[in-house]
């Protein structure tokens, strides 16, 4: 039975023992690209600078905060007078 094909999400791979040996190095030839991490020949992760990962998750929140406000749009507003605060 074959093993199923996997998608690779980026342009630069590197071996899980190549990873160990040495992980500044991969991630400084990488110049700031995604690393695919590969453990016989499958991917079982992905690196990615700091910058990147927080640009990730500032799209994940903002996508987030986009579904909250579309599902809320057809809410009647509330008003709160200052006095009960």
């Amino acid at each position: 039975m074959q093993a199923p094909l996997q998608s690779v999400m980026a342009d630069v791979a590197v071996s899980v023992s190549e990873l160990k040996k040495s992980p500044t190095s991969v991630m400084n030839r990488a110049g700031g690209a995604p690393v695919a991490v590969l453990n016989h020949n499958r991917v079982m992760g992905y690196m990615v600078p700091p910058a990147v990962f927080e640009a990730l998750m500032e799209a994940v929140d903002d996508a987030e905060l986009a579904r909250i406000v579309a599902a809320r749009a057809d809410e009647e507003p509330v008003l709160v007078s200052l006095d009960a605060l």
